[in-house]
C-alpha cells in the first residue's frame, strides 16, 4: 500500500454560512491530495497529460462526514493506494483537523483514459513501475 500526507489551511471562502468548510469543498482538497501523493512518487499529472497523452476524470467520490473542518485550520489529508492500479486507479483519503481527530473518510476512483482516443487504457508502465515497490 502506498501512503502520502498533505496539509491544506482552510481559507474563509471555503467556509459556509454556519462556518463550517463547505462539504463541496473537500473534493477540490482530495484532487490537491492526490496530485501531491503522485508528484511525491514522480509522476506528475502535467506530464501524464501532455507527455504521455494520459488523462484521469472521476468515476466514483464517496465521502462520509464525522465531523466539520473551521476556518484557518490546518488540516492533514492521508491519501493512500490500496490496490495497483489496472485501468483504474482507487484513493482513500482520511482527513484529520488540528486536534488530530478524523472529520472525514472518502475514496475516489479514476480511469485511465487515452487523450488522443478518449477510450479507457491500462495504468501507464511509469506509474505502475513506481507503485510496484508498495505492494510487494
Amino acid at each position: 500500500m502506498y501512503k502520502h500526507q498533505t496539509q491544506i489551511r482552510v481559507r474563509y471562502s471555503e467556509t459556509d454560512r454556519m462556518h463550517y468548510v463547505y462539504y463541496g469543498n473537500y473534493a477540490q482538497y482530495f484532487e490537491v491530495a492526490r496530485v501531491e501523493a503522485l508528484r511525491n512518487l514522480g509522476v506528475s499529472y502535467k506530464e501524464l497529460e501532455e507527455v504521455e497523452g494520459v488523462l484521469l476524470p472521476v468515476l466514483d467520490y464517496q465521502i462520509k462526514f464525522i465531523k466539520p473542518a473551521f476556518y484557518d485550520e490546518l488540516l492533514t489529508i492521508n491519501t493512500s493506494i490500496t490496490k495497483l492500479p489496472e485501468a483504474r486507479i482507487h484513493f482513500e483519503y482520511e482527513t484529520l483537523n488540528e486536534k488530530n481527530e478524523l472529520i472525514n473518510k472518502a475514496s475516489t476512483t479514476l480511469v485511465f483514459v487515452r487523450k488522443e482516443t478518449m477510450k479507457p487504457m491500462m495504468a501507464p508502465d511509469n506509474l505502475f513501475s513506481k507503485l510496484k515497490s508498495y505492494f510487494s
